[in-house]
């Protein structure tokens, strides 16, 4: 009897990221996905309520445990109430990222209502005029205190999420202590990635080099990480980190893309990889007005050659890697992006292995 291969394997559905609306009341610059300027005046297509509990109806028979909510800013939507309640009544996990700006206690009250609710906030400084500077909109940084100020107040502990780029990089560790004055859960530095208005922060010089990138990580995993009681998390590669952090007591796990078990959905109401269908028309596989959800998931031939093919097929410094089994290429949509190879190798790993950084414990 032979073991069951990838070609052979049905895959659970079971998280669906819900980019809930087309605009965004801030306009950072650093953004991946680049969603258009929403502020008051305004308005830009968000996802039909009707068929976002239809497309969770399609999907709770194909596994689906938990949805993410984004944007956008998700609770730009104007019927995110509703939304958050149909999550409950559902008994769904709910995981949200948001900028904090129109967290009210209302509205962080009904996210405690879901089930196991995991929030992030956005905040890219420690004072206003580095958020501001980072994020676009005056006065924005006490409105996204007072939305995490709310969600804390409501029993949460939510993540504090900060983009690390030249401008704000000496503001990581009073970031922590920020976030543990304030009673966040965690905090996680992530990259620039250089996609959409992220391409504009390398082309002005305004994002780390690949060397300080990599020092910077060893920093947070080996010093910054220690110096407090909460979590702190950097989003490079799984090659970068410490085996202690990713197995050990003390370990943080190895949590990447599930690209396996995920489905993204458009404010538009289009099935997508994820959010990058926005700019990528390549990887939006039909729309959930035409389209049933099960054959979307079953039959699309770029999810079938992901499953089939991943990570065998990964090329480059990821081919060679010894962690390609976990990481699956840290992020296809981002590596597509600026290739348009689904096996192309990551941005990160490759720029570290020309400047001789690619950890070589790590290389088969």
């Amino acid at each position: 009897m032979t073991g069951e291969t990838n070609h052979d394997k049905i895959y659970p559905l079971r998280t669906i990221y819900f980019y809930l609306t087309e605009g965004c009341n801030l306009a950072c610059r650093h953004c991946w996905i680049a969603p258009v300027f929403q502020r008051y005046t305004n308005e830009y297509s968000s996802l039909d309520l009707a068929l976002f509990k239809s497309i969770i109806n399609q999907a709770q028979p194909l596994g689906l445990c938990d949805v993410k909510l984004t944007g956008g800013e998700p609770l730009l939507h104007p019927r995110i109430d509703e939304m958050l309640e149909f999550i409950h009544e559902e008994n769904l996990g709910l995981i949200m990222e948001t900028n904090g700006v129109l967290c009210t206690p209302q509205l962080a009250k009904s996210i405690t209502q879901c089930r196991d609710p995991s929030i992030s906030v956005s905040l890219d400084g420690t004072d206003a005029d580095t958020h501001e500077w980072v994020r676009g909109v005056p006065g924005c940084f006490d409105e996204a205190i007072r939305g995490l100020t709310n969600l804390i107040e409501a029993g949460l502990k939510p993540q504090i999420i900060m983009t690390i780029m030249r401008r704000n990089r000496a503001q990581m560790a009073s970031m922590v202590k920020m976030a543990e004055k304030l009673g966040a859960g965690s905090v996680k530095f992530n990259l620039v990635q250089p996609t959409a208005r992220g391409e504009t922060i390398y082309s002005q010089g305004e994002a780390l080099t690949i060397d300080e990138m990599v020092a910077v990580g060893g920093w947070i995993e080996n010093e910054l990480s220690a110096s407090t009681s909460i979590p702190v998390f950097y989003d490079h590669p799984i090659a970068f980190r410490p085996m202690g952090k990713m197995f050990g007591d003390s370990g943080n796990g190895c949590a990447v893309c599930r690209i396996k078990t995920i489905l993204g959905v458009l404010s538009d109401g289009s099935y997508a990889l994820c959010g990058i269908g926005a700019n990528i028309p390549d990887l939006v596989f039909g729309h959930a007005a035409i389209d049933r959800l099960e054959d979307v998931w079953q039959n699309s031939p770029i999810l079938q050659d992901l499953r089939q093919n991943l990570p065998d097929h990964l090329e480059g410094i990821c081919d060679r890697c010894i962690m390609k089994n976990i990481c699956l290429g840290s992020c296809i949509a981002q590596n597509y992006y600026s290739t348009k190879n689904l096996w192309a190798p990551h941005w990160f790993c490759t720029e570290a292995e020309k400047a001789g950084l690619f950890p070589q414990s790590r290389i088969k």
